[in-house]
């Protein structure tokens, strides 16, 4: 089996979208070009109401992704904590798939108990050498504004967790809405992410929260992505290269 590129938008935001397409059909279009959505819903006091959880985790089920509701101070862990197990599920659907067309449907079920602490143990590693490309989409809008200490503070974190991987990572961070599109990218994609000030510089508080149109164009920005001609007029794309649908098994076998 070869080394996986895992692919990611993880979504910081703190209320309901707004403005544009469902975020939740974004995230299932982000799924079927084979990227994971992460959500983290970060609060002050309180919750996020009944509407902004629910929709937090209908994009994260439709993205094949997990979420969370944090405290600020908890934002850089859980950053680290819901890439690193979205990375191990996906890896290890993969893995079970690849079982299931060799050995059948209950391959799983079938297998000794020595043979599954190996297959666990194949997925871990796999999941250390694989390639990571994660962008980090952050709501921008004005409630946000005294939680982005806490945001800089966890990319600067996860950027130190990136660099421990064995594997080759890399990251993107955006901020959404934008100025002129939906998202404006601060740190373009890099492998050493040691700019977190530049999430702020420069920074435009606003009212509106895009979160659909945002993981569009955000799923825009990574290689061999296919949009829908449509979307693709609006938010921009990268060419598929002939034969390759940009799912995630035609990056791992």
């Amino acid at each position: 089996m070869k080394e996986a590129t895992l692919r990611q938008i993880l979504v910081v935001t703190d209320g309901c979208s707004n403005s544009g397409i469902s975020p939740v059909a974004a995230a299932t279009l982000a799924r079927e070009q084979g990227i994971t959505v992460n959500v983290i819903g970060v609060i002050e006091k309180g919750d996020m109401g009944e509407q902004g959880e629910k929709e937090i985790r209908e994009i994260a089920e439709a993205g094949g992704g997990l979420f969370d509701i944090v405290y600020p101070q908890q934002l850089a862990q859980t950053v680290q904590m819901l890439t690193r197990k979205a990375m191990t599920r996906t890896i290890h659907q993969v893995v079970s798939k690849e079982l299931k067309e060799i050995l059948g449907d209950s391959a799983m079920e079938g297998l000794v108990p020595e043979k599954r602490v190996q297959v666990a143990g194949m997925v871990d590693e796999l999941g250390e050498r694989s390639r990571l490309d994660v962008v980090m989409l952050v709501d921008s809008s004005g409630s946000m504004k005294p939680k982005l200490a806490a945001v800089q503070q966890a990319i600067h974190d996860f950027s130190i967790s990136l660099r421990s991987r064995s594997g080759q990572s890399r990251m993107a961070v955006c901020s959404f809405p934008g100025k002129q599109n939906h998202l404006d990218v601060r740190i373009p994609w890099t492998e050493e992410v040691d700019q977190a000030h530049q999430l702020t510089s420069g920074l435009t508080m606003s009212g509106i929260t895009p979160t659909g149109p945002a993981i569009i164009e955000a799923i825009a920005l990574f290689e061999h992505v296919k949009l829908p001609t449509g979307l693709r007029d609006r938010y921009g794309h990268n060419e598929l290269e002939d034969g390759d649908q940009g799912s995630l098994r035609d990056h791992v076998f």
